[in-house]
């Protein structure tokens, strides 16, 4: 049986798929028996004196040995009738040493905690991950990134099991937080920011997020009230740091949706380090699988490099290079889309002609030097450019009608339609091009001393954007081609004849070159107290930024924001283990290109800063279960907004309306409860309750884009007990429909509807075939070798991502038809590392 069968009630369903699980896994048993022969098994996870799982200890004994993991896990296989002596060495810590003497295929758990051998410079040290809890950041395994099954894997499709984070949309990378759109989250790697393709429309023009989780080393996320040193955005903070090798490994993945490789290494004089990753993604499997038959070839490549040199102790510079190139041709053939209910069936069959190709090519370059001078003064120096040159050209014409399916249960012809009615057509053209670069300079700084930290920055960006929009859309119902239904325009064709020149139903263009200048600075400080027995550490800063908006046609214009920011953390001498977090702040977003441009796409020079007001209230309260550590993180929240931007959002595409003609709120509780449901793996369940809405031109609240109500989400890690190598990995997600939906043009305040919920549930089942922690591998080039079957959308729900739609000419109904996302799908998987 799984591990996790003795602790939790699991819903019928998984039941059944967890007895099928284990039918594989009883085969892969008596294929083992022979290799597992006079062998027993001690595992576990080992902490160091804050309940932290440690990484790199060595655990060894006189015939072999192994080291933990990312997340402190390991797992070693030793003799059976025998006394065998283990010991638990790290370079920080006292050693432990332990002896077992364990019967044939017994399997025990050891779970040792670690003393610091050193003496403390100060009564009390903080670590990294402390001062992350204290300031509410969110710390994610790369580890479990890498195994996580998902339809786009990486570090967003861990976020999107978080509460707070929703996504509805599985072939896409961006995410939306506590109410924000997916333009208000601030990403970075290694401190420099990085940017997203600018014309995307869809998720699955999307391809491979900027970030490669083979290279990563820490991910640290915070869903709101983050400090004054990270930058101006709305909602998030994701910040991401690249490993720097102290020895030569290497990996590779390969499945039926693409490729990466990777690879780091040393220089024999320490000073001079590598790692660098090549990815090719290709999500055709996935898009095949939908109803829109296609002749679709896209290709997602991805190269990735850091270099560091140290000259000295005190002295280094460092390298980030990342080029992208995304191809994405896509010929649509056919379609049908069966809706409706039983009692009335409906079926939409499209014929297409035409083609589109898009191309979105990224370069990302970033020198940065490192200079200490001591060991409380840090400064940081980088230069850093991204350009990015992005086309989006299509021409597809398609004829569609409305019809009935067979309904007749057992009929060979079930499914297909019988008869149509309706004819239409529907031509979209598009010739859009933007060319961007993005030049930054910029300064960090930090100075600790005992108790207190000062940290300050100053960054200068240049941004030159140059965009080509070009796009109409041509309705025709029934032979009667269909005008704007604009305020000025009664709109009753075919009903009625329209005596005029005929227009497009939707019509863009527009040519703008635009730069922005901005110089950016903050200045925070933080300081721990003790007050008795108590712990507090608190965090003031405040950030402001200057910025031109310039360009041709366009008259100079020029704005600044201030932007105070606090944080407040107090840890009681209580027998519970609790921490509680206050952060408060003003968050300006001053507009970027895309926030400049009206949905006409216009640049409009003026639009000010959005500006949300955070209230966040939070606790930690960290507790051992069935012998286990646990922690339930509880935070709640209120965003006061004004001078919002607006828009209007289809599936990822993001259209601002550039007038701030808003105000809005969002409130909400996030829960998340972590640990080791089974032991030596992390897993948690999220829990996320949120309602933000807008009031546009004082016509009253409605509900915001992304008004997420509820959301649930389940990460899970099991392993067979007497079989750890064989795994499974399960992510599972219920979100509430998002409102959208609504047909072009449409005002928001005549037309409310939502979209139907959002579930999904990806799993993953892996086997290691070659693990280095067997004695007699030990000394292999091959350091593990897994193999396994990913299943996305396990139950095959069928969930949109937006409407088509459809207007019945005989009745003058409008159908709303609903755009699919993917059904379920299988993934082959062969990971190895070296």
């Amino acid at each position: 049986m799984w591990a996790t069968a003795q602790l939790l009630k699991q819903p019928s369903t998984e039941n059944n798929l967890l007895r099928t699980t284990t039918l594989f896994c009883v085969l892969c048993v008596l294929l083992s028996v022979s290799g597992m022969a006079q062998q027993a098994i001690v595992r576990g996870v080992v902490f160091n004196e804050q309940q932290v799982p440690q990484s790199g200890v060595n655990i060894t004994w006189s015939g072999g040995g192994t080291q933990t993991d990312e997340s402190g896990f390991y797992t070693l296989s030793i003799p059976a009738e025998k006394t065998i002596q283990l010991n638990f060495s790290h370079i920080a810590y006292k050693a432990i040493k332990a002896q077992f003497n364990l019967k044939e295929n017994e399997m025990v758990e050891f779970n040792p905690v670690l003393n610091a051998k050193v003496e403390q410079i100060s009564d009390v040290v903080i670590t990294a991950n402390t001062t992350d809890q204290l300031s509410g950041i969110t710390i994610l395994t790369p580890e479990t990134v890498r195994k996580i099954p998902g339809a786009n894997p990486g570090v967003e499709n861990l976020l999107q099991a978080l509460p707070g984070v929703s996504s509805n949309n599985e072939l896409s990378t961006q995410y939306a937080v506590r109410g924000g759109n997916y333009d208000e989250n601030l990403v970075y790697i290694n401190d420099i920011e990085v940017y997203r393709p600018f014309l995307i429309r869809s998720g699955q023009q999307e391809g491979l997020s900027i970030i490669n989780p083979d290279l990563v080393r820490d991910i640290d996320f915070s869903a709101g009230g983050f400090q004054a040193k990270y930058g101006d955005k709305l909602s998030s903070v994701l910040d991401i740091t690249y490993k720097r090798p102290v020895e030569f490994a290497a990996s590779a993945d390969v499945s039926l949706l693409g490729a990466s490789i990777s690879a780091e290494g040393i220089s024999k004089n320490k000073k001079f380090t590598a790692i660098g990753g090549a990815r090719y993604w290709d999500n055709s499997l996935l898009v095949d699988a939908k109803q829109t038959q296609t002749n679709y070839r896209p290709r997602f490549t991805d190269l990735q490099t850091y270099l560091t040199y140290t000259f000295n102790p005190k002295f280094s510079i460092d390298f980030l290079g990342t080029v992208a190139v995304n191809s994405y041709n896509y010929e649509p053939q056919t379609r049908q889309t069966n809706f409706g209910t039983l009692a009335d069936p409906v079926a939409l069959v499209v014929v297409y002609n035409g083609q589109e190709q898009d191309r979105y090519e990224t370069y990302c370059g970033a020198l940065s030097t490192t200079y200490q001078p001591n060991e409380q003064l840090d400064l940081k120096f980088t230069a850093s450019a991204y350009h990015t040159q992005e086309q989006e050209h299509y021409d597809i014409a398609a004829q569609y009608a409305l019809g009935t399916p067979n309904t007749t249960i057992g009929s060979a012809n079930a499914g297909e339609v019988d008869f149509t009615r309706a004819i239409g057509a529907q031509l979209t053209h598009a010739r859009n091009n933007l060319d961007a670069l993005i030049v930054n300079l910029q300064h960090k700084g930090q100075y600790i001393k005992d108790e207190h930290q000062l940290d300050w920055g100053l960054k200068y960006a240049h941004e030159n954007i140059r965009d080509r929009l070009q796009e109409y859309e041509i309705i025709d119902s029934a032979g009667f081609s269909k005008r704007p239904p604009l305020e000025e325009f009664v709109n009753e064709q075919p009903y009625e004849p329209f005596d005029a020149p005929l227009s497009p139903f939707t019509s863009r263009r527009a040519q703008n070159s635009v730069s922005i200048d901005r110089v950016m600075g903050y200045l925070q400080y933080s300081k721990r107290i003790n007050w008795s027995s108590a712990k507090a550490w608190f965090n003031a800063g405040i950030r402001s930024q200057f910025w031109t908006v310039s360009g041709l046609g366009i008259a100079s214009t020029s704005q600044q924001v201030v932007s105070p920011r606090g944080q407040f953390s107090l840890k009681p001498n209580w027998k519970s283990d609790m921490l509680f977090r206050l952060a408060a702040g003003i968050y300006h977003q001053p507009p970027f290109y895309r926030e400049l441009r009206n949905d006409q796409g216009q640049v409009v020079p003026d639009v000010e800063a959005q500006r949300s007001v955070h209230l966040v209230l939070g606790n930690d309260w960290s507790f051992d279960m069935w012998g286990r550590p646990f922690t339930l993180t509880s935070e709640a929240y209120f965003k006061s907004l004004d001078n919002v931007n607006t828009y209007t959002l289809e599936n990822v595409r993001i259209r601002y309306r550039a007038a701030n003609d808003a105000e809005a709120y969002a409130y909400g509780l996030d829960f998340r409860l972590s640990g080791e449901f089974v032991p030596g793996t992390d897993s948690w369940i999220s829990l996320g309750l949120l309602k933000t809405e807008e009031n546009i031109q004082d016509r009253g609240y409605i509900a915001r884009p992304t008004d997420q109500r509820f959301k649930v989400a389940f990460l899970f890690q099991d392993y067979v007990p007497r079989i750890p190598d064989m795994k499974l990995y399960l992510k599972m997600v219920y979100q509430t429909g998002l409102p959208g939906g609504s047909p072009s043009y449409a005002d928001p305040y005549l037309y409310q509807t939502r979209l139907p919920f959002y579930f999904r549930s990806d799993v993953g089942f892996l086997y290691t075939i070659i693990n280095s922690e067997r004695s007699s591998l030990r000394n292999s080039l091959i350091k593990e070798l897994s193999t396994g079957i990913e299943i996305f959308n396990i139950f095959d729900r069928q969930n949109s991502i937006t409407n088509t739609f459809v207007r019945d000419a005989a009745t003058r109904q409008q159908y709303a038809v609903p755009n699919y996302l993917t059904p379920r799908v299988f993934n082959i998987r062969l990971s190895a590392r070296f």
